[in-house]
């Protein structure tokens, strides 16, 4: 195959049919813009000014610590951009600064609330704070980062896996297949859930930890479908013809067969993607994911539960993951309907 499957993809009447499920399509940049836009998290929500010209200097606080000192303080202690006085400073003539959109981080705390916490909506905090006095918005931005990057690490880990396992299976068959398929069938009885909480009170919680666990049993359903594709690849003909040409076994199957048996693959990949955010999203409410000072959507969550009066926090939270997952949601469903081959539906391809 001289040319790679995504170029194939570009020119197959699979991505008209894809482009021309319009829900799917603007999901798919919608989320796609949205990923990107939190990827410079702290350029959009942070405690630190981006620049500062302080007379006649220029510094980067974001990217380097500054003493107070550095900007006429009394103390050498860390700068605090927040503090009235500093930025009363900094608006003197001659010196300026560049804040971020929003002037907090996910962890920042607000000193200078004018109200006790968790804070109501206000100008100061678009969405309120937290119990903590946190700003909503600022670890919205950072969870929903944190949920997304959990989600395509434990999507790549647990694809690498499943095509793996389900083409030696579906390629070999027989005793491979057999033996393979009782220790899955033992494996994915092991209780995830229980594992997860032994492995919580052991070890210090993190993110690693959470993606070895997880991904331990998160390639298992996908690699059912690649084994089923290899099984009904691997007597056509131009296997055989192949296998004639005395290719090796792994030639076939990673040249030959697998670009072949993308559809499940590709297709996983959103609905994939959404069951990771939501695991994530369930262990932190439970107190079983992340560490607590990160910032993410269970979280959040959980103290939206323990605060009902608050109610900015649950809300604000719930749209946010419920959005997420309708987006993923749609760009599968649009993937599964391009990748259909019993769909004859012909699509014009703008020019």
């Amino acid at each position: 195959m001289k040319k790679g499957w995504l170029h194939q993809l570009r020119e197959s009447d699979q991505w008209a049919r894809f482009k021309a499920n319009r829900l799917g399509y603007w999901s798919l940049w919608i989320f796609t813009s949205l990923f990107v836009l939190s990827l410079f998290a702290e350029l959009i929500a942070n405690d630190r000014p981006i620049l500062v010209s302080y007379q006649g200097s220029l510094y980067a606080p974001i990217v380097k610590d500054y003493p107070e000192t550095t900007f006429g303080g009394d103390f050498p202690t860390p700068t605090d951009y927040l503090d009235p006085d500093i930025k009363k400073t900094f608006s003197q003539k001659g010196n300026w600064a560049i804040y971020p959109l929003i002037t907090y981080r996910y962890d920042t705390l607000n000193y200078f609330a004018k109200e006790p916490n968790p804070a109501s909506p206000s100008l100061d905090n678009l969405l309120g704070t937290d119990d903590r006095g946190r700003d909503v918005v600022a670890r919205l931005i950072y969870g929903f980062r944190l949920s997304v990057l959990f989600g395509l690490c434990l999507t790549i880990i647990g694809v690498a896996i499943g095509v793996l396992t389900g083409a030696v299976m579906g390629y070999f068959g027989g005793k491979v297949d057999l033996i393979s398929q009782r220790i899955i069938e033992v494996w994915s009885s092991m209780p995830e859930l229980y594992l997860l909480i032994i492995f919580a009170s052991i070890f210090a919680p993190s993110v690693g930890l959470l993606i070895i666990l997880l991904s331990l049993f998160g390639w298992m359903g996908l690699s059912d479908y690649v084994r089923a594709e290899f099984l009904k690849n691997r007597s056509l003909e131009y296997v055989r013809a192949a296998q004639a040409l005395g290719l090796s076994s792994q030639q076939i199957m990673w040249r030959h067969i697998l670009p072949n048996s993308l559809t499940p693959v590709i297709t996983f990949l959103p609905f994939r993607m959404s069951g990771a955010i939501l695991a994530l999203t369930s262990l932190d409410f439970l107190g079983l994911g992340v560490p607590a000072d990160q910032a993410s959507l269970g979280e959040l969550l959980a103290q939206g539960k323990a605060n009902l009066d608050a109610w900015w926090i649950s809300l604000s939270t719930f749209l946010v993951l419920a959005g997420t997952l309708m987006l993923l949601t749609f760009m599968g469903d649009a993937m599964r309907d391009a990748f259909d081959t019993r769909r004859a539906k012909a699509v014009k391809v703008a020019a």
